[in-house]
């Protein structure tokens, strides 16, 4: 399959010490040799594979310096597009870097869309689509255990266990072929059941092995959605503080002063948190602050986990019996805090209202309790359970969405089976979940989808 040559800057805009423009196509390594003048009259297109070289490239029109560059030069199918790569390295500022990008464009070049190279990666079948898919995990992954799914899908162990399923399925199909077709026997039909179902068993019980890691797969991938919630000025700003260790939020003793969700990520004992603190939850007749307070209300909704903050230095008002009210059948933990002040608040009737809820006493102000929160958070999101090295993560909502539908085929095939329904009726089940398996490592997947999911690509990537 052959491309035109594209390129596009692969760092982040802004100052820097370094910034990268790569080209990748069959003219890479000419376009970038009509820029280049180096030591001794150095060509590119003469130079080993795998090499970096010192020099600068040139305005061929008015011989002007356009920068002092160092370029790699990488030639196919060894590179991670199986093109002919080359990547420029810059001095990492806007001007520079642009400057570069133009020079290559003049000669040649077209402008990478978004997700192209690594698009190209796959349509040239160095990776599969949820190797793709890996890459911008890993770029996005704001934990180590986030960072080390996203490699381990990367390097294909979720895609070897599709194929490993797929292949069964396949083997399956073809043998009741030739049963049907050649039957030796007057019990093949009964024989082709026993065969059919106990291959769907087999298959059913490796998808539902690899469902029972989506839910932390999916939490380490896109961050595990937790609000913070309470009465106003009981120290829900301070919280967020505390774990995000910056002071992102104003902090003051007036009731009210949070009037807005505010976002934050943080990594909390290897669990990606994307932190909300919310307005305080209260009637008020201040317009702007009821805005925030409907608001808060809302995300509440939306949570998967509510760290809810209660004042020791005050008596419980109905207004947090009502937030214990709003939170019931959610993962809630609830934090008492300001135990630096004398005690007002009545323990036993906060356990009795929080019930199963684990209970952090803290002070924020002198930060204590922190450490136990944070223990807390993270027992909750592993529920006891051990993380195994070697275990497969499903964390892709796409991948998720598949792997359901394709056990719902099996389901229904083992449950035809035991009707004693046709051999011809099961197939149709069984091939169903061979194609939807299929759509996740990109084997029977529409080109419009291909298109879609690589736009969500950084630029350069």
């Amino acid at each position: 399959m052959e491309f035109d040559t594209i390129a596009a800057i692969s760092t982040p805009m802004g100052e820097g010490a370094i910034a990268i423009v790569r080209l990748s196509g069959d003219e890479a390594i000419r376009i970038a040799d009509r820029l280049y003048k180096g030591p001794g009259g150095k060509k590119l297109t003469d130079v080993k594979s795998h090499t970096i070289h010192y020099g600068h490239l040139i305005d061929p029109k008015t011989e002007e310096v356009i920068e002092e560059v160092m370029i790699s030069v990488m030639k196919g199918p060894k590179t991670f597009t199986r093109e002919d790569v080359v990547e420029i390295n810059c001095h990492g500022g806007l001007v520079s870097v642009n400057r570069v990008l133009q020079a290559v464009l003049e000669q040649g070049a077209r402008l990478a869309e978004p997700g192209e190279f690594t698009k190209r990666a796959f349509l040239n079948g160095r990776i599969d689509l949820s190797q793709a898919e890996a890459v911008m995990d890993l770029i996005r992954a704001k934990t180590d255990r986030a960072m080390n799914v996203a490699l381990k899908q990367m390097e294909g162990r979720l895609s070897k266990l599709i194929r490993k399923l797929r292949q069964e399925i396949l083997e399956t199909l073809a043998h009741v072929e030739v049963n049907i077709d050649y039957p030796e026997y007057d019990d093949v039909e009964e024989m082709t059941h026993r065969l059919f179902l106990e291959k769907a068993e087999y298959v059913k019980k490796e998808l539902e092995k690899l469902l029972q890691t989506s839910q932390q797969g999916k939490i380490l991938r896109e961050g595990l959605s937790t609000v913070i919630i309470g009465r106003p000025n009981v120290g829900k700003s301070s919280l967020l503080n505390s774990l995000v260790h910056e002071n992102k939020a104003i902090v003051t003793d007036i009731p009210g002063t949070t009037r807005d969700v505010i976002e934050e990520y943080v990594n909390v004992r290897g669990v990606p948190l994307r932190l909300l603190d919310t307005a305080g939850i209260r009637e008020t007749e201040d317009i702007v602050e009821r805005i925030g307070v409907e608001r808060s209300r809302a995300v509440l909704k939306e949570a998967d986990l509510i760290l809810l903050v209660l004042n020791y230095s005050e008596d419980l008002t109905p207004e947090d019996e009502n937030l214990f009210k709003a939170v019931q059948g959610m993962d809630v933990i609830v934090i008492v805090n300001k135990t630096d002040l004398p005690q007002k608040i009545n323990m036993n009737r906060v356990k009795e209202l929080a019930g199963n809820y684990p209970i952090i006493t803290t002070s924020l102000l002198e930060d204590r309790g922190v450490d136990e929160l944070e223990e807390a958070i993270s027992a909750l999101f592993f529920k006891g359970t051990l993380e195994a090295g070697d275990l497969t993560y499903l964390s892709n909502t796409r991948h998720i969405a598949l792997i359901q539908q394709s056990l719902g085929a099996i389901e229904d095939a083992i449950a035809a089976i035991k009707a004693g329904t046709p051999i011809d009726l099961v197939q149709i089940d069984f091939t169903r979940a061979w194609e939807l398996l299929g759509e996740i490592i990109g084997d029977s997947v529409h080109e419009s989808l291909i298109d879609q999911l690589f736009s969500q690509f950084c630029l350069g990537k």
